[in-house]
């Protein structure tokens, strides 16, 4: 068994939604039936005794090994606690050839089970030993590192349960909220709106008890110590006991409380000095420690703290009752579990020695024996939920506290004897103001009820009904994507909406090129939805995008489908037949939202199947008002868009709107069939986006189908007289419509200067000949230096066949380099005569062509 390719799909694909690991596998003959390996799957059994039935997707089909790769990598996922269980295996066409698909949660958990998955198989194939337990504990461990923690992964449901999109920026705990100009942004439990001198203000604690103390909150008295002596001196004229912490901190990281002797105090003084040089000696409040979370001045869940603690029995050591609460599966050693491990260390021995005990002490039955006056759940502490106990005036404080600091989310951390009765009347007071609170004593209490704190966060970052969400529309087919990308961000800009763009030219934000090359993939999508200058998304989205990574967005709200036809690129990737090509295309639509549309061509068989995937709703454009399609559906009262007496009209019931072909430069008047259907599928986008239609009038005006605005597709100069056509037309399809357009225009005498993309099959690049070899009357055959796989001389022997039964092509050329092509054609190019330029290097290309046009 070996496998050749591995990757990793992060968005909405071929397969489903699910994020997964594809890997192409090669088994043997002796593998592609697990029947006929001799003690296989018991031996496998016997390594792996949790792994789920195995079943073939056919009741009499054999298991190939690699079907048994899948079942192993999603069990050893799911038995070291990572939620997934989807997963998938097809034979290609290559005989012995799989394609395996399997869900994760990680995408680096996903390819480290499928890892381990194949050296299990190999393990059970060779008869070897497999250390189970030590892989599931590489899993397990790898995905507490990656996964987020409890914080950050509640505001995450929290918006997912929203509607909202989400996108983690790292591997810790920076995420996007939303896209575009909605988006937010948080990390762990702080926002983009988090004050950063807020949370310097907040790690200063000195610098908050004085502002706190200036906005009437109560506080403890106290003030920064220059050394240990300093400190006792200072617990000694505030009062034993004292609390000894670092100026600057959080997570009450080396805070001790009630601490009551010189000893103590040394002990304190020294893992306060750990954190921060500069240390803090205050009064000790007696009474509880209390968290109140305020999220956009209110308090929304409130917890009492109590520090680590055992309760004796009479039988255990300490020791050995710490290791029994540590036992808790809740508790871990970071923050991605609930609870934190109780430690030993010289803070709890010294609290320890103070109740007349030591580690190897048995205490007696009913004996609460606390290991630290820290109550932070990061040093072993436990909460009880008393959200329902805040006296209006506790939380009044502590709302008050956290707006004099700043912050948005604000951890308020109280000591008193009971939150039903004002601080005032308790001599109780605010200890502390935490920036970037943890949640998770809010959301998963030791005792009581959990709180939706993410919610409240989420509700804070987005107004009520807003999800984030700019509009965002996909377009796939085989030819027309880009000027149909083009023309649907140029009617969002007439609507006063900043627009980002990708296409195969480019990303383009507001009309500017920030990058270049083909950007019709998932990254360039990314990034757009990523910009924050960006109220609107326009994303082309080719097939090797989809089959290499997925979709960037989980929906879209409206998905054209400009057309399927002959199919492009068919022979790559398992991709045979115009039939696998268009479920490929398909993913735009069946992930189009509840309540948007998909724009489908209603006169090609393969796109219209896709209307049955659509989530939403579906508008059908076609030439013909009378295409059956598009009868039955405006009988059942949906959304057409047609031809009709020279305009395009768009049809819901009996409401109409019109649109002028001559008022829609793109199509020369209705002469260019392929740009009547690219400007069809944008109408019937910006209907389903509910653009206002003279706003798309105005739009469709406006757009001239220049190299500027529509570069490669069909850009027309005038040179010494002659028709100068420059396209990008590079499959038999784009060919047959260009072949229709052109020969609609007067000319004397045709030439056409064509090369072939080499990533195609035979028959596809010599089509391409056949066609033009009927139409034009010379043909300059180039090839250039990219030959994409093929070696020199192919592609040209390929075009040259294609011209072998020519009905009108009676001289051809063959050049080396597509400039010298042009000039070769230019050369013989007389007034009245028409030349149509196939560009490959698109740019290039048309800045060459603009310049011999402006020498004459």
């Amino acid at each position: 068994m070996e496998v050749s390719r591995i990757r990793a799909l992060r968005g909405p694909n071929l397969w489903g939604r699910h994020t997964a690991i594809e890997a192409i596998i090669n088994c043997a003959e002796s593998e592609r039936s697990i029947a006929d390996i001799s003690g296989f799957e018991a031996r496998l059994r016997e390594r792996f005794p949790g792994l789920s039935a195995l079943k073939s997707r056919g009741s009499k089909l054999p298991i190939p090994l690699a079907h048994v790769l899948e079942q192993c990598a999603i069990d050893l996922q799911a038995q070291a606690g990572c939620p997934v269980t989807f997963g998938r295996t097809v034979e290609t066409t290559e005989a012995g050839v799989y394609q395996v698909v399997v869900e994760y949660s990680e995408e680096e958990v996903g390819r480290l089970a499928f890892k381990l998955a194949s050296q299990l198989c190999q393990a059970a194939l060779d008869d070897t030993t497999f250390d189970l337990d030590d892989a599931l504990f590489k899993l397990r461990d790898l995905d507490e590192d990656l996964r987020l923690g409890p914080s950050t992964g509640a505001i995450v449901y929290a918006a997912v349960a929203r509607g909202v999109p989400y996108r983690r920026l790292t591997t810790g705990s920076m995420v996007q909220f939303g896209w575009g100009s909605k988006q937010r942004r948080i990390l762990a439990a702080e926002t983009d709106r988090s004050n950063a001198v807020a949370e310097a203000i907040a790690q200063d604690k000195m610098l908050t008890k004085d502002l706190l103390d200036a906005a009437g909150v109560p506080v403890p008295k106290g003030r920064p110590v220059a050394d240990l002596e300093d400190a006792w001196a200072t617990a000694q004229e505030l009062g034993l006991p004292v609390v000894v912490k670092p100026q600057d901190g959080n997570q009450g990281k080396g805070v001790t409380v009630n601490v009551k002797s010189y000893d103590h105090l040394k002990i304190a003084y020294a893992a306060a000095e750990e954190i921060s040089d500069e240390v803090m000696v205050e009064r000790f409040m007696p009474g509880h420690d209390f968290r109140l979370l305020v999220v956009n001045d209110y308090v929304v869940a409130a917890a009492r703290r109590d520090p680590p603690h055992v309760i004796g029995d009479g039988k255990h050591t300490i020791r050995e009752l710490v290791d029994q609460v540590n036992s808790d599966p809740r508790r871990g050693t970071g923050h991605a579990t609930t609870l934190t491990k109780i430690r030993f260390d010289d803070i709890a021995l010294a609290r320890l020695a103070l109740q007349n005990y030591n580690a190897e002490s048995v205490p007696p039955r009913g004996a609460r024996v606390v290991l630290r006056n820290n109550a932070n759940l990061s040093t072993g502490g436990t909460a009880t939920d008393v959200t329902e106990d805040v006296h209006p005036e506790v939380a009044a404080r502590a709302v008050a506290a956290a707006k004099m600091i700043g912050l948005d989310i604000c951890g308020v951390d109280v000591v008193c004897e009971s939150l039903h009765e004002p601080l005032e009347d308790q001599n109780g007071g605010v200890v502390e103001v935490n920036a970037a609170p943890g949640l998770r004593m809010h959301l998963a209490p030791s005792f009581g009820k959990a709180r939706p704190v993410g919610e409240a966060i989420v509700g804070g970052m987005f107004a009520e009904g807003e999800n984030g969400r700019i509009p965002v529309v996909a377009v796939a087919g085989t030819n027309g994507k880009t000027t149909t990308v083009r023309l649907i961000s140029h009617l969002f800009t007439q609507s006063g909406k900043r627009v980002g763009m990708t296409n195969s030219d480019g990303v383009y934000i507001e009309g500017k090129r920030i990058d270049t090359g083909d950007c019709s993939g998932p990254k360039s999508a990314r990034n757009v939805l990523a910009h924050p200058d960006v109220d609107a998304a326009v994303l082309e989205t080719a097939r090797g995008g989809i089959l290499r990574e997925g979709l960037a967005f989980d929906r879209c709200n409206v998905a054209v489908v400009t057309n399927i036809g002959l199919g492009d690129h068919l022979g790559l990737n398992y991709i045979r037949t115009v039939e696998e090509l268009s479920v490929v295309k398909r993913v735009i639509v069946e992930n189009v939202a509840t309540d948007g549309y998909a724009v489908l061509n209603a006169a090609d068989p393969n796109v219209v199947t896709m209307a049955e995937a659509c989530p939403g709703k579906v508008i059908f454009f076609a030439h013909d008002k009378h295409h059956p399609v598009l009868t039955a559906h405006r009988a059942r009262g949906q959304r057409v868009v047609y031809v009709e007496a020279g305009e395009i009209v768009a049809v819901e019931g009996r409401r109409k709107q019109r649109y002028p072909l001559v008022n829609i430069p793109l199509t020369r008047n209705g002469i260019l069939g392929f740009q009547v259907e690219n400007a069809m599928g944008a109408i019937a986008a910006a209907w389903g986006l509910g653009l206002d239609i003279d706003v798309v009038r105005a739009g469709l005006a406006t757009f001239i189908n220049d190299a500027a605005t529509a570069p490669g597709r069909f850009n027309m100069f005038d040179y010494r007289g002659a028709t100068l056509i420059a396209d990008y037309g590079h499959n038999p399809d784009a060919i047959i419509a260009l072949v229709s357009a052109i020969e609609q225009l007067p000319a004397t005498r045709r030439c056409v200067v064509i090369s072939g993309a080499g990533d195609r099959r035979d028959e596809d690049i010599r089509q391409q000949t056949e066609i033009l070899g009927d139409v034009f009357d010379e043909v300059v055959l180039y090839e250039d230096q990219c030959q994409r796989g093929r070696a020199d001389g192919e592609v040209l022997k390929l075009l040259r066949d294609g011209l072998a039964n020519a009905k009108r092509a009676k001289q051809t050329q063959e050049i080396r380099g597509e400039f010298k092509a042009i000039d070769a054609a230019l050369a013989n190019l007389k007034a009245g005569e028409l030349c149509l330029v196939l560009i490959d290097q698109v740019d290039e290309a048309l800045e060459y062509i603009a310049k011999r046009v402006a020498e004459g």
